[in-house]
């Protein structure tokens, strides 16, 4: 019975695998490709300028093999060498490095033309020197990373004190006010991986990268938040506080990476911009991972881990932003970072219900829309 029910299985699979063969075997293809001209698309994931030199990372995403013929920057022809081949199949990546005594602090245009005549153009708004992976370089961004998240998510630990002497009923709306600024924060990253992914090559589906980063998270942490933060009492609390600290932990990865991708670009101003926004935007943060926790005294090295699983991911985005930076990577990141703040505001939400009084009750639903707010004001500094 087993057998016969695997064989009906696996008949579904041959037959498609059969009129996959047929299809493109018998040149059908071919005959609809017909005389149109290739669809090509190529795009630009990272700029690295260095002394003498113009440097493109570039992908194939479109359907079609794709080769580079020529290279002209600010309108003149340019020699280039290509690696590992001028040629890119689906997918493909190379780099194009173009020897060119680029101009600090002004603009260029680079264009690449392909063997078929068509054209794409990657302009560089502001020429500086692309950051190497040296010791001074890490240095830099590490002390970034720390000012942006580390050092303001301790800063909003230290709201302990205050929400412990609350009283309950305060202390619920200070639980609202936290889910009120993770569903800020979860929307205002959502909105940030749809932009990026307009910048992902057409093959990697960006719109698709974010649905597959932001649920396939949410799923996952789903399959641990029933052990963890289903229990009641103290041990169902802190479970909720070290989700808190993860999920902000994913979201402060791609805060890192677009501080650390600023600073790469040349920036200084945007970069000196986004570090103010948001140290003062992420002090909040703390005060969002101590709520849960507040009411049963955890123990200095319990806050200082979850302070460190929040903060230090800003300084791994800073690294990856200001070195190594691709919309595919930051559009992953940034999407994972809202599965898991989703999953937080849903462990949140069953939290309050459990009284049998409601979700949206007067303390909740105020709590809530302080949150936003401030995360609104809050965010406003940050542009």
């Amino acid at each position: 019975m087993t057998g016969r029910r695997w064989i009906w299985g696996a008949l579904p699979l041959v037959l498609l695998a059969g009129l996959v063969v047929v299809v493109t075997q018998m040149g059908l293809l071919d005959r609809l490709r017909g005389t149109f001209p290739p669809v090509e698309e190529l795009t630009v994931e990272r700029v690295s300028l260095a002394r003498g030199s113009i440097s493109l990372a570039v992908v194939n995403g479109g359907p079609e093999p794709l080769t580079v013929a020529q290279v002209t920057v600010d309108e003149a022809f340019r020699q280039f060498t290509m690696t590992p081949s001028t040629t890119l199949n689906r997918y493909g990546r190379a780099t194009i490095t173009i020897p060119y005594p680029w101009v600090q602090d002004e603009a260029h245009l680079v264009t690449l033309l392909t063997s078929t005549g068509l054209t794409f153009e990657q302009e560089i708004e502001l020429a500086v020197e692309t950051p190497t992976t040296d010791a001074e370089s890490l240095g830099l961004l590490t002390m970034i990373g720390i000012y942006v998240g580390v050092l303001p998510v301790a800063i909003g630990l230290l709201f302990l004190p205050l929400i412990r002497r609350l009283p309950p009923e305060r202390f619920e709306v200070m639980l609202a006010l936290t889910a009120g600024l993770l569903i800020f924060l979860g929307v205002d990253a959502l909105f940030e991986a749809l932009e990026t992914a307009e910048e992902v090559p057409a093959a990697f589906q960006g719109t698709a990268l974010v649905l597959l980063g932001s649920l396939g998270a949410f799923l996952v942490l789903q399959l641990f938040s029933g052990a963890g933060t289903g229990r009641s009492g103290a041990d169902g609390r802190r479970s909720i506080a070290w989700f808190i600290a993860l999920s902000i932990g994913l979201h402060n990865l791609g805060e890192g990476l677009a501080v650390g991708a600023a600073y790469a670009i040349g920036e200084a101003a945007l970069t000196a911009f986004l570090v103010t926004g948001f140290m003062i935007h992420n002090t909040t943060e703390g005060l969002a991972i101590v709520a849960p926790v507040a009411k049963d005294q955890p123990r200095l090295t319990t806050l200082a881990g979850m302070g460190g699983l929040a903060g230090i991911p800003t300084i791994i985005g800073a690294w990856i932003g200001g070195l190594a930076f691709t919309p595919t990577l930051a559009t992953l990141f940034i999407s994972i970072g809202v599965g898991a703040i989703a999953q937080v505001v849903a462990v949140l939400f069953r939290m309050f219900n459990r009284g049998g009084e409601g979700v949206w009750r007067p303390a909740i639903a105020g709590g809530v829309l302080a949150g936003l707010a401030v995360m609104y004001v809050t965010g406003l500094l940050v542009g």
